[in-house]
């Protein structure tokens, strides 16, 4: 049986490698021709030390001058002795150009089309080799707009297992992929992509976590929660939604779905506009207090506009509170935006 292993580089390249159980990290990565950094491949260096965000392993043995007592306990390993005792996520302390390897390209059919608001729309995509594409949930990929040469970056909004990749864009006025999904865009066209990127994904929940989603930035959250829907984590999961109109609400039936499947997630919504008709209006910081961070031992897990996050980071600083872990990704949403 092997194990499934994912490299995440320093430049937010993630390669996937199958991995033995008595096999070392190293030895798998360079039968798939992935240079990680590596020197004496017997635990007497620590080149190669990297750290192992998810998953669990026997470490082997080596010399403490390569790997303290204190590094291994905060979950730092070296893959030239270490071997997989379930799939593992290791962040890798180098470039994919160092390490002699990039982002995979792969080639799709434009699926479906979905306007879930008239601000937001869902696109699908049937990916001609979709054994060969492997992500994290809560990565993006860089999509080319078809009949141009532009990209743009767009985290998916589907799991890892499931069968077509789907996205969101926030429809803005100028915007290359807007113009393609609301102008002529049509089912059976082809599209385009390279990756997975990204070092927004999720970890292995250790304890409570704070999902935080603005906009469009709903996307990644959305592949969380799938793949926690197929694989419940033993701790709760609460998401607070944010957006600037009533129109821009989408998936909130999604979201009540994957509340009656995955134990313990909970969520609300609010926003900004002092009109709407939700039960929340304002921004995301005046539902976030002491109680849904569970006075710091929580994860956090933010997507959405650069001003959403600092004011994220800022609200919760003034709480006088530091999360257990606070992962973020910051997205522009200007014409020609990433989302």
């Amino acid at each position: 049986m092997a194990f499934q292993v994912a490299l995440s580089f320093e430049d937010g390249i993630t390669r996937f490698i199958d991995c033995g159980p008595d096999e070392t990290v190293a030895e798998a990565s360079y039968k798939a021709r992935i240079n990680i950094p590596l020197d004496c491949r017997d635990g007497a260096c620590g080149t190669c030390k990297s750290l192992c965000e998810s998953g669990s392993y026997d470490g082997g043995d080596y010399i403490e001058e390569a790997l303290s007592e204190r590094e291994a306990a905060l979950g730092y390993c070296l893959p030239c002795r270490m071997t997989p005792q379930s799939d593992l996520v290791l962040r890798i302390p180098s470039s994919s150009a160092a390490a002699k390897t990039a982002a995979g390209t792969y080639t799709a059919t434009l699926a479906d089309i979905q306007r879930h608001s008239p601000t937001t729309v869902g696109f699908a995509l049937d990916v001609d080799d979709r054994a060969a594409l492997d992500f994290l949930p809560g990565q993006y990929v860089n999509v080319t707009v078809p009949g141009t040469e532009l990209t743009r970056s767009y985290s998916f909004s589907s799991g890892p297992n499931q069968q077509q990749a789907s996205f969101l864009v926030r429809i803005t006025e100028g915007g290359a992929m807007s113009r393609y999904l609301t102008e002529r865009a049509e089912v059976g066209d082809r599209v385009t992509f390279t990756g997975p990127m990204g070092s927004f994904y999720l970890r292995e929940l250790t304890r409570p976590a704070l999902f935080l989603a603005g906009g469009t930035g709903l996307a990644p959250l959305l592949s969380m929660l799938e793949r926690l829907a197929q694989a419940p984590a033993a701790h709760p999961v609460h998401l607070i939604y944010g957006v600037s109109t009533d129109q821009d609400l989408v998936h909130l039936d999604t979201l009540d779905d994957y509340a009656d499947v995955i134990p313990g997630f909970t969520f609300d919504h609010c926003v900004a506009d002092p009109a709407a008709g939700a039960r929340n209006t304002g921004y995301v910081t005046g539902l976030i207090d002491e109680k849904s961070l569970h006075d710091g031992d929580a994860d956090v897990y933010l997507c959405g506009p650069p001003a959403m996050v600092e004011a994220v980071r800022a609200h919760i600083t003034s709480l006088g509170i530091t999360p257990g872990g606070f992962h973020y990704e910051k997205f522009a949403v200007a014409a020609g935006s990433a989302r």
